[in-house]
């Protein structure tokens, strides 16, 4: 069964180069694309969750700036999300 007809093109090409590498752990957010990427066993992180990781490092003093930037574009964040990591 080829990925690629599982999910997108870019999810399947991510997949197939987190599966080749032992350990990794793959970024990615698109849902569907997630809940496969679980199926196979796979580490997975998305992009808020780098953000409030890297909060909480220090790495960053805030995640709201970024969120304000992220939500300009396609990318989709409910309300309750935002506000759970933006009061944390």
């Amino acid at each position: 069964m080829l990925i690629e007809s599982l999910v997108d093109k870019g999810e399947a090409s991510a997949i197939s180069l987190a599966l080749e590498s032992e350990n990794s752990l793959l970024i990615i957010d698109d849902r569907k694309g997630r809940r496969f990427a679980r199926q196979l066993g796979l580490s997975i992180i998305g992009t808020i969750g780098i953000i409030v990781d890297a909060k909480l490092a220090g790495v960053i003093p805030s995640v709201r700036p970024l969120l304000t930037k992220i939500k300009t574009t396609n990318f989709r964040i409910t309300e309750e999300l935002e506000l759970l990591i933006c009061n944390s």
